[in-house]
């Protein structure tokens, strides 16, 4: 019996970002770019489509809170029902890295920026992958994000190694970000 083509898909995806690519996905309210946020070439390569400095930080996006269970280690049980309150969905927090994600991830911050995705495709992605990846919107600095796959191809043309088809979610927005510190909206 043959794989549901999403499948095969979602491994050509997982390929690509295993040889050091850069993925376009759809996510919860536009596309978005990712890759493996241990390698600091393929950070830097998406840093560089985007025209983004690397001080500002980027997104990790994962399939279940046990992919960035090194990021929860040392919060609070209030903390963690939290988190557990909004994940998985559209909600992204600011959490204490201390020191567990490379400088290229993190940027200037003592915090790094995680969400928890129930989005078909983003959560079916990372369970593939095995882990957390980056997750940051499909354009360049300052340019409205992709909400269509023609756009992605029109910002990056040959620039991706992949882009993975589907549909945004119904969220006319990116997720709002917290700081689970205080509670504090950074974006909404």
């Amino acid at each position: 019996m043959r794989p549901p083509s999403g499948f095969l898909r979602v491994e050509a995806a997982v390929c690509a970002l295993r040889a050091g690519g850069v993925i376009a996905c759809p996510t919860e309210a536009v596309w978005g770019l990712s890759c493996d946020p241990n390698n600091a070439d393929a950070v830097a390569h998406l840093l560089a489509l985007k025209r983004r400095p690397v001080a500002k930080g980027l997104i990790l996006v994962a399939a279940s809170e046990d992919q960035i269970g090194f990021l929860l280690a040392g919060l609070t049980v209030q903390q963690r029902a939290t988190l557990a309150d909004s994940w998985p969905g559209p909600a992204t927090w600011l959490l204490p890295h201390l020191g567990q994600v490379p400088g290229w991830i993190c940027g200037e911050h003592a915090s790094v920026a995680v969400r928890v995705s129930d989005h078909p495709v983003v959560s079916a992605l990372c369970s593939a992958w095995g882990g957390p990846l980056v997750s940051t919107s499909a354009n360049r600095t300052g340019a409205r994000p992709a909400r269509e796959a023609f756009q992605v191809r029109r910002y990056f043309g040959d620039g991706l190694d992949y882009l993975l088809p589907g549909r945004i979610g119904v969220s006319g927005r990116p997720t709002p970000i917290r700081d689970i510190a205080n509670g504090r909206i950074i974006r909404s």
